[in-house]
Order: C-alpha cells, then sequence, then structure tokens
C-alpha cells in the first residue's frame, strides 16, 4: 500500500524515528553562558567550553553534540542547546558568571518603516494603492531585483501613457516596474555607463525599492540587518526615468524631459533625490519641472541636500516642493576593534570581515611614507603615498582625507583600515577591507597606545548591528535652513529617515565601486537626504492611494501638520534642521484639517517675493504674468503654507508678521477646533478666532496668526507653534523666528 502511494517504507521508518528525536529536543532550548576570565585562544577556550559543558552533560561527545558556538574574541562564553535543569547546573558553578536564555529579536531591513509606524499590517486601500504609480528620477533601475517581481500584479493602470522598450543590459519591464526610459541629451557616451535604464550606479535601484519595492524576506547585506525589505506601497507600479549618469551627473535637461515625460506618462508621485542648481525658484530645473508637474496634479518630494549642518545649505527649496531632510532611526552598525594591549574601542561603519588572526601589527600612515616628500599625504593614506613593503600584512591607521584610503590599503597588501576623522559622522560607511571610523576622542587612546610600545597590534572585529538612542535624531549631513530662496518659507519641510538604509542594489557594481572590492550583493546600505526623499515620497503615495482626489498642496499639509515631535536638545537647529518633524504616515491619512493651495496661490507668492512677470514664464507659460494686475497674497507670506517663518528686519524695533490661513476640513463632518499657542520667550503670538467649527466635510475656515517678536532673542532662531485641536484630531503648525543679521 505505501509502495502504490510512492513512499518507501524505510524512509518513512527513519522520518518517524527523526520526529521522535525533534519532539524530544524541543524541550531543550539555547541558553548563552557567560564565563567570568579571558580565554587565552580560539582552541584553550574551545576545550575548556566543552569539558565545562561535559560536567553537566555526562560525556564529551554530548557536550559537542550540543555546544553551538564559542565566544573568544570580546568575550569568553558559549552557546548551547540544554534542558532547564542543566543550564541552572551550569548557572550553580563558580566559575560561571551567568547562564541567560537566548532571545530571538526581529531585524527589519528597512527599519525605518516599522520605526516610522507604517508597519506591514498597517491600513491599505490595495484597490487603489495598484494604481498609484510613483516616477523616479535618478541613475536607472534594476529590473530582475526582488523588489520589483510583479507576482500578483494585474495590468498596468489605464490612465498609464508611458513606455518600456528593450535596451541593453535591460531585462525588461512587468506589471510592477511598467515603465522606464533614459535621459542623455547630448549623447556623449559614458565610459562607465549604458545606455539603458539598466542601474549601473545602485542609487536608482536603492530609492525605488525604499520607495514602493515588494515585500522580500531575509533581505540582509551579507547577513548584516537581516530581515524583510519593503518599501512604504508595495502594491504600488513604479517608472524609472534615469537622469544621473556615473560620469557626468545630473544635467538639466535631461531633468527636464524626464519631469515632462513623467507628467505626460501619468505618474502620481515623483521623487527625486538630486540637488538643485540654484535658489532662482524660476532657472532651476527641478524648481521647473516640480511646477508643471504640480499643475498636473502631480506632487515633487526632492531631497534637501547633504551639505549639513552648514546654516542656509537646504536645497530644492521652492514652496511647490516637499523638500526632505535626513534622520537618523534606533540602529547603528558598529565595529569593535581590540589593541594589542587589552583595550577594546568600537569604531562606525559596515565591515563584513572576520579576523583570520587573533592581532595583525598597527602603524600609521605617516610611518609608511614612501618617501620624505609624501609623508603628509601618507597620513590620509592617499594614493601612492604609501610603501607597500611598510603596509603589507598591516593594519594601517590613517586620518579621513577624501574616501577610498581602504581601497589603497587593500591594494598595496595592508590588512585594513582605521580612519579617524574630527568630523561628525552618523552614517555607516562600507569598507572593502576589515575597516571602521573613530573620532577624535578615540583617535587619542589610538595615538597613546602606538607611542606606548614598539610593536602595536591591533585587530577590527565583523560589524554588529547595535541600538542608538536617543531616536530620531537629525544627521549631521543633512542640509540646514534657513532657506536661501526665501526669507518666507520654512525649509526644510521634514525630515524622514536617511542613516544606514537598507534597500535593493544593483549587481553591476560593487558595494563601494572602488578599485579593487570584490563585494557584490543584492541588498546595500545607504545614507543621504537621497534615502530620506524616497520614505517621504512613499508616504505621499501612501495618502494618495486613500485619498486619490487631494492636490499636491493637500497631500503636503497632511503629512506636515501629523509630522512627530523631533527634540531639540538633540538638534540644536531645530526646525532649520527637521522641519515639521518627523514623518508619521499612518497619521498623514487622517488630518483632519489641510492647508491648500493651487496654482495662482503660488504665483501670488512669487510676486510677493519680488519675482516680475518676465521672469515667470518658464512656470506659468503660455500664461502672460502682470504681477502689478494680480490680486496681492494674502498675509506676510502670500501663501496658505502648513507653517510659518518670520524674518527680523533689525536689531531696533520688534517685527511683526500677520500670517493669514484658510483650513478644509477633511475629517468629521462636524467637528470643533480650538487654537493652543506656544511662543518662544521674546515673541508674542496671537490667532483669531480661536475657535473653528465645522458643520460639513470639505468647508472652509480662515484664521490670523499674529507674530511679535522683541529685536533681542535668545538666539538666532527660536519656535513656537500653533497647533488646532479637536475632540479626534491634531493640527500642528511650526512658527518659526528668525533674525538674519544673527
Amino acid at each position: 500500500m505505501l509502495r502504490q502511494k510512492g513512499f518507501h517504507t524505510l524512509p518513512l521508518l527513519l522520518f518517524l524515528i527523526g520526529l521522535v528525536g525533534v519532539i524530544g529536543d524541543e524541550q531543550k532550548k539555547f541558553y548563552i553562558v557567560y564565563l567570568g576570565d579571558r580565554p587565552v585562544d580560539k582552541d584553550n577556550a574551545t576545550k575548556t567550553h566543552v569539558h565545562l559543558l561535559s560536567s553537566v552533560k555526562g560525556s564529551q561527545i554530548d557536550a559537542k553534540d550540543s555546544m553551538v558556538y564559542s565566544y573568544c574574541n570580546s568575550f569568553n562564553a558559549f552557546a548551547a542547546k540544554l534542558y532547564e535543569d542543566e543550564a541552572q547546573k551550569l548557572a550553580n558553578m563558580d566559575q560561571v558568571f551567568s547562564v541567560i536564555p537566548n532571545q530571538y529579536h526581529k531585524l527589519h531591513t528597512t527599519r525605518s518603516w516599522d520605526f516610522s509606524g507604517l508597519t506591514q499590517t498597517a491600513k491599505r486601500k490595495l484597490e487603489t494603492e495598484r494604481d498609484i504609480i510613483v516616477g523616479l528620477l535618478d541613475t536607472g533601475i534594476t529590473p530582475q531585483s526582488k523588489s520589483f517581481k510583479d507576482d500578483g500584479l494585474g495590468p498596468p493602470p489605464k490612465k498609464w501613457k508611458g513606455s518600456c522598450g528593450q535596451f541593453a543590459k535591460f531585462s525588461g519591464c512587468n506589471n510592477k516596474l511598467i515603465g522606464a526610459k533614459y535621459f542623455k541629451l547630448d549623447r556623449v557616451p559614458d565610459p562607465a555607463d549604458i545606455f539603458s535604464p539598466v542601474d549601473v550606479d545602485g542609487h536608482g535601484t536603492h530609492t525605488s525599492s525604499t520607495l514602493a519595492g515588494n515585500v522580500v524576506p531575509n533581505a540582509s547585506l551579507y547577513g548584516l540587518a537581516n530581515g524583510t525589505a519593503r518599501g512604504a506601497v508595495p502594491s504600488a507600479r513604479v517608472a524609472m526615468y534615469k537622469v544621473c549618469w556615473v560620469s557626468f551627473g545630473c544635467s538639466d535637461m535631461d531633468i527636464l524631459a524626464a519631469f515632462d515625460a513623467a507628467a505626460y506618462d501619468g505618474v502620481d508621485v515623483i521623487s527625486i533625490s538630486i540637488g538643485g542648481g540654484n535658489v532662482n525658484y524660476t532657472t532651476d530645473s527641478i524648481s521647473i519641472g516640480a511646477f508643471h508637474a504640480m499643475k498636473k496634479g502631480i506632487i515633487t518630494v526632492a531631497s534637501a541636500g547633504n551639505d549639513g549642518p552648514n546654516p542656509a545649505s537646504v536645497s530644492n527649496s521652492a514652496p511647490w516642493i516637499l523638500t526632505v531632510a535626513a534622520s537618523g532611526i534606533d540602529r547603528d552598525f558598529r565595529s569593535e576593534v581590540h589593541l594589542g594591549n587589552g583595550r577594546n574601542i568600537t569604531g562606525l561603519g559596515v565591515s563584513t570581515f572576520n579576523p583570520k588572526k587573533e592581532l595583525y601589527p598597527l602603524i600609521r600612515g605617516a610611518d609608511a611614507a614612501l618617501n620624505s616628500e609624501s609623508k603628509e599625504s601618507a597620513l590620509f593614506c592617499t594614493e601612492d603615498s604609501l610603501d607597500p613593503a611598510v603596509v603589507k600584512g598591516k593594519l594601517v591607521y590613517c586620518k579621513l582625507g577624501r574616501r577610498g584610503s581602504d581601497s589603497v590599503v587593500k591594494g598595496i597588501g595592508g590588512v585594513g583600515t582605521i580612519i579617524e576623522s574630527d568630523r561628525i559622522y552618523d552614517a555607516a560607511e562600507i569598507f572593502m577591507a576589515p575597516g571602521t571610523m573613530v573620532d577624535g576622542t578615540i583617535g587619542e587612546v589610538i595615538d597613546d597606545y602606538l607611542k606606548s610600545t614598539k610593536t602595536p597590534s591591533a585587530v577590527i572585529y565583523r560589524t554588529h548591528a547595535t541600538k542608538r538612542a536617543p531616536a530620531p535624531f537629525v544627521a549631521a549631513f543633512s542640509s540646514r535652513g534657513p532657506n536661501p530662496g526665501s526669507l518666507h518659507i520654512l525649509k526644510p519641510d521634514i525630515a524622514a529617515p536617511g542613516v544606514n538604509i537598507l534597500a535593493a542594489f544593483t549587481p553591476m557594481r560593487s558595494l563601494t565601486g572602488l578599485k579593487g572590492d570584490t563585494q557584490f550583493s543584492d541588498f546595500t546600505i545607504m545614507s543621504g537626504t537621497s534615502m530620506a526623499c524616497p520614505h517621504i515620497a512613499g508616504v505621499a503615495a501612501y495618502v494618495k492611494s486613500f485619498h486619490p482626489d487631494w492636490s499636491p498642496a493637500a497631500i503636503k499639509s497632511a503629512i506636515l501638520t501629523t509630522a512627530k515631535p523631533i527634540s531639540r536638545r538633540v538638534n540644536e537647529d531645530g526646525e532649520f534642521a527637521f522641519g515639521a518633524g518627523q514623518m508619521n504616515p499612518t497619521r498623514a491619512v487622517n488630518p483632519g484639517l489641510i492647508y491648500d493651495m493651487d496654482e495662482m496661490s503660488y504665483i501670488q507668492f512669487l510676486c510677493r517675493e519680488g519675482y516680475s512677470g518676465s521672469t515667470l514664464p518658464t512656470l506659468v507659460a503660455p500664461q502672460h504674468i502682470n504681477c502689478s494686475k494680480i490680486i496681492p497674497g494674502l498675509g506676510y507670506d502670500a501663501l496658505n503654507y502648513p507653517t510659518m517663518q518670520l524674518s527680523l528686519k533689525n536689531k531696533q524695533e520688534p517685527t511683526t508678521g500677520v500670517f493669514r490661513r484658510r483650513v478644509t476640513n477633511v475629517g468629521q463632518a462636524i467637528s470643533i477646533y480650538n487654537a493652543t499657542i506656544i511662543a518662544p520667550k521674546g515673541v508674542e503670538i496671537t490667532v483669531k478666532p480661536m475657535t473653528l467649527s465645522f458643520t460639513r466635510v470639505l468647508q472652509k475656515r480662515s484664521f490670523k496668526v499674529v507674530v511679535r517678536a522683541n529685536p533681542k532673542m535668545s538666539s538666532i532662531m527660536v519656535s513656537g507653534s500653533l497647533v488646532w485641536k479637536s475632540s479626534r484630531h491634531t493640527v500642528k503648525s511650526p512658527i518659526v523666528i528668525y533674525s538674519p543679521q544673527g
């Protein structure tokens, strides 16, 4: 009978015997047993651990079978599978420090989404989410990535007019990746790139999967940050417009061509992680492209830039663009460095290499100079500055110069690098050989050690993920306000995760892109406002899936007024660093009130800013605008913006700004909102009326905010807020007061 069913009696018998063993083994659990002393080496440590374990197991054979791992680099411990009574016996031994049950912690690769509250179980409208099309202007895309498979998706939405042809090294589109084009209008070949939408750089693949990538389980970077990768809107469709090239960057004409194509093709959201060219809103290609997209109901989300913490460094600052700063989440990537004197230090970075020796000789880059002329360059381990004979087989301690010292050291036979930086680094750089980055304080420890012995040594251990607090925080590299394009508009608008983000990558580039790097991965870790931008673009797509008819301004307002507060205690630049705060996706779907605007609102703003009718055609053509004949925009900033910024005129007299705003009820039909005002010291803020009553959905109410600031403030920038509260909603608007003269 069993043979007729396709089974064999012997395998079945062995299976049943094995099953009994598994059932019996289920009573065992994994434990980590910590010992008080430090082992001499791996072999002796393992022998000690097996001997100790055999005292409770009864034999060395059973002890070896139950042993999982011996720890002997950073601490002395072992992991084993034990019955509870065996664990208790070990815990009672004098040489055992503690016995701790093993726990399984979930690390999510796109931890940023869970950290921000948009979990996999968050409420969704899948039918409309599948109709959302997100367009990215970037370096291209990797169509064969698991993040862009089309399992379960039907044909593209009927509104889609885009295309996807056959290109070099491009496997083609599907029902997930529904469009792919490239723009290189100068047609000058790029020796490092291909005339194709294929992503040779990796940036575009990373941003696309962060925004709308599929749910991909077991994604990691060589096992680091293992978990489930996903975008904000996994069911949305993706269209890639390649405008950035490895050797040449991103030209204005290509950017504008891509904006134009995307608007025609039918995208709903545009994500562009590219720096703006200038602060003139009528000549900057991204500003122009975004304005035309806005006129067609498309919201443009752009990165704020990576020039922080310098003030007034924010780019893409036009009010019709949603400008995103980069924040960090509660996860860090650290490597432990063990010095030959027994001291342990930690550095920041991603190094996926396990050491093959206990210790390696450690030298300064300056002490390995090729000659006297190269000594200064050798301090920074730059190319052609180091003597290969001195460097071979050693760890080299370098000062931070330009990126790539690990490539230089590895290329001439070195083992790895420890890099000291005086700059603040939040982002974990990926190393192509064992490496890590330390600050000046730890650098002094290394310097002191190097001076203390003639035979210094060290070892760099493989990177591990650690918990970081407080979070969120604004990355040091994230560009800051005040807005160089307008003293009246607060920028950046909002902050989103942009530090150490793991997402899909290209197989056409090594992880670092440096000479000699042999590391390739389907996923990688990147940092920058480039990574923050697709997070907010994803939130915009998520909100639009619930509200398909909302304008770009309405979606932007919903995202800003529902943001989570970020503490100024850990972000001293305040709103100039994080705008309205940290994104809060699930709240943004139901904001209660919105600050809405149309094309004419922005034209009134531009006229108020001093733009003349003759400069506006790039934005408003074929219309002809005469600013002197246009009804002036109301209030201090002439715009119904969700945030408010007052710039002081001088240091002798108080400055008063009157902000006129209008909100639309998108919450409960019958609702009452009361105003709560928080004013900083030296600033008086009043609101009239203090109560807004609504009797129907989409009803509008206007109010006036008067901000009066004394000439002598406690700092260059202070902030308060206006919060409208109902029984169900909290609608917050930051109010920033800034003294341009300091």
